[in-house]
């Protein structure tokens, strides 16, 4: 019996704001999924290249009470860049908070709009160390 990944699933608050998020990860909507009779939306954002990999963002339309504030669950999700300094600068560029810093060249945490864990990993060998990363100190949760 062979098994085939398929996609991770988060909820999410505020739809738009967990797009634009994605986004600014380099992640591009690949499909979406409206049901008008269960009242929800599925967005599915994927890395290019890796389209058979995506987050499915569940969106439902009349509020979630049963949301965990946390989000943490699950864990986290990861992905590979090919420079962690630059997406870490393009990332607090746009205010998103980087919770761990890539203080060693090789891995970053970041926080979703809805508190969903992201690691971020160098591809290849780390990078020297290099500031203002060498010395942030962590931020929140990771």
């Amino acid at each position: 019996m062979a098994l085939k990944y398929l996609h991770t699933m988060v909820r999410v608050k505020d739809l738009e704001a967990n797009i634009a998020f994605f986004e600014l990860l380099g992640m591009t909507e690949t499909r979406r999924y409206d049901n008008e009779g269960g009242r929800f939306t599925l967005v599915f954002m994927a890395a290019p290249g890796d389209e058979d990999c995506p987050v499915e963002l569940t969106y439902n339309w009349d509020g979630d009470e049963g949301l965990p504030s946390d989000s943490r669950h699950f864990g986290h999700l990861a992905y590979r860049t090919s420079d962690i300094y630059g997406l870490c600068q393009h990332l607090m560029d746009n205010g998103v908070t980087i919770n761990r810093p890539p203080r060693d060249g090789h891995m970053a945490f970041v926080r979703s709009p809805d508190n969903v864990s992201i690691e971020l990993l160098q591809e290849g060998d780390n990078l020297a160390p290099a500031e203002p990363w060498a010395s942030m100190e962590n931020t929140g949760h990771w």
